[in-house]
């Protein structure tokens, strides 16, 4: 490594980073609890809004979902942290965080244990506010680098990942135009190994709407919704193949056992693992919906989308990994990386053509659960890893 690189790393593994994953890991930053996301909005401002540039907390995009009745209702969001610093700079990279938990404000999992000296539990802690906190200390030790000048880059952190980024998805692929690389800080698994290449995700509600009758005086003049809904259901099964995957994952409705249901809704989730899996399965989706609705005169509607595509290791990515790899091997580290179905903004970054490395956060495990913890010396690690890789992608350029 060069001076300038190893300051940069022993910059970025200083900084006080473990205060600050205590700090935001202590409010409830759910999904839904816009009250404490808020607050954590205005937590995380006050802290990037350190770093030189334009701070600016961003409206959520309309998003609307399909309620207990079967209508569309909106859904509220949290605000988005954007930050731009040196948008005219020759070297432009995005880096994307979410502040947004799995853990709604009434979940038992609330507090922060040490649970060993290597190890501090507590909601949101690997997923992902130890990124977050690691994010910034490379950022700050970047910027006292000779090479800073150089880089331009936006910090996006959203308030819906965990959800899918509904109401963020527009604004991420708006800041991810033009950017020569990304980084992204979900966090890695415990012995350090990243995410290659992802699947992509779908989700879709399909609203089913018959007529109600007595079922024992006049049924004939009813229309099952559940039983139309039902056979959707084995019709969409019957899609999946080696490129996709299909789970039928709830249907709501009807009520006693008396009146023939005049309400259904199926709750359907597809994994696709190639483009030409989402370009084939919408028509058929809807062809079985029409086919369905009118073979029992029922009204059908599919709400929903495919709002990840999969994101292949292509050769953009493939330069990107291997970067950040050898800078890993610089510092000791070995990088390595294996495909997962799993999803995230990664994907979204992916589908607008820029190289991304979707899990530069801590090591830590059992995510999305009451047993999630986070690696402590992993931030320290992971800070350096970050450093090292965004100078040397200056470098390079």
């Amino acid at each position: 490594m060069t001076t300038i690189e190893r300051d940069a790393v022993a910059s970025a593994a200083a900084y006080p980073m473990l205060p600050l994953v205590e700090g935001w890991a202590a409010i409830n930053s759910g999904t839904r609890n816009l009250t404490g996301l808020a607050v954590m909005a205005d937590r995380l401002a006050e802290q990037f809004g350190t770093l030189p540039g334009t701070l600016r907390l961003v409206e959520p995009e309309r998003v609307e979902r399909v309620g207990a009745d079967g209508r569309l209702t909106e859904i509220g969001h949290g605000r988005h942290l954007h930050l731009s610093v040196r948008p005219e700079a020759p070297v432009r990279m995005l880096f994307t965080g979410h502040m947004d938990t799995v853990y709604p404000v009434d979940h038992p999992f609330q507090t922060l244990t040490r649970i060993d000296a290597e190890r501090l539990g507590g909601p949101g802690v690997a997923d992902m506010k130890g990124g977050l906190a690691l994010l910034f200390a490379a950022l700050q030790a970047v910027e006292q680098s000779p090479l800073a000048g150089q880089l331009g880059y936006d910090v996006m952190i959203n308030s819906d990942e965990e959800t899918g980024s509904a109401s963020s998805a527009a604004l991420i692929a708006r800041l991810a135009a033009g950017k020569m690389a990304a980084l992204t800080y979900e966090p890695a698994l415990p012995d350090g190994t990243l995410a290659g290449a992802r699947g992509g995700t779908g989700n879709f509600t399909i609203v089913v709407r018959g007529r109600s009758a007595h079922a024992g005086r006049n049924p004939e003049e009813g229309r099952n919704a559940i039983v139309a809904a039902a056979r959707i259901t084995l019709e969409l099964a019957q899609l999946g193949s080696d490129d996709i995957t299909v789970n039928p994952a709830r249907i709501d409705g009807g009520g006693p056992n008396n009146v023939v249901p005049d309400l259904a809704m199926l709750h359907v989730n597809f994994r696709p693992r190639a483009l030409a899996a989402i370009a084939r399965t919408g028509p058929a989706m809807k062809a079985i919906a029409e086919r369905i609705a009118a073979e029992h005169d029922v009204g059908v509607e599919v709400h929903g989308s495919f709002n990840r595509p999969p994101k292949p290791i292509d050769d953009g990515a493939g330069r990107l990994f291997e970067t950040v790899r050898a800078a890993g091997a610089d510092l000791g580290l070995t990088i390595g990386w294996r495909a997962t179905g799993g999803v995230c903004d990664g994907n979204n970054i992916a589908a607008a053509g820029v190289p991304v490395v979707d899990t530069m956060g801590v090591r830590g495990g059992a995510i999305h659960s009451p047993d999630e913890y986070m690696l402590v010396d992993s931030l320290p690690e992971r800070a350096g890893l970050s450093a090292l890789t965004i100078l040397r992608i200056i470098g390079a350029a």
